[in-house]
């Protein structure tokens, strides 16, 4: 759990491509600010794209909160992707490389959890999935 919020939070629609877009920006804003480096500015965006990309996809649309946060005095970015579709049905599976709902390659949710430091998934059939990642400065 973090235990102070510096920056934020702020929230952004996912409701269409633009939000998207809109999303990347943010997080690249927030990571700069972090400074994070860029290679892992870069990590972080790429996660919260698939992540941001998801939520319209699969989600339906949704949300992404961006904050900046302090814990046992590092800094770090932490990003909540929430939605109310239609939940994920096997986690195990859909975290699995190469598997896919939706005929892409399946590195949406792996692959986002192997960019970012700390990943949370909360999701059940038929209510919603939300998807927390945080990327802590170094």
């Amino acid at each position: 759990m973090v235990n102070a919020t510096l920056r934020g939070p702020e929230v952004l629609g996912i409701r269409a491509v633009a939000g998207v877009v809109r999303a990347r920006q943010l997080v690249r804003a927030f990571a700069q600010e972090c400074r994070l480096s860029l290679v892992e500015q870069t990590k972080f965006v790429t996660a919260a794209s698939e992540l941001a990309r998801n939520t319209l996809v699969h989600g339906g649309g949704g949300s992404m909160t961006a904050a900046m946060v302090e814990e046992r005095g590092r800094r770090g970015v932490q990003l909540v992707f929430a939605d109310q579709g239609p939940g994920i049905a096997d986690v195990d599976l859909a975290l699995t490389d190469g598997w896919s709902s939706g005929g892409g390659m399946g590195l949406g949710l792996p692959g986002s959890r192997r960019l970012v430091d700390d990943f949370s998934l909360d999701t059940a059939a038929g209510h919603g999935t939300t998807v927390s990642i945080t990327k802590w400065a170094r």
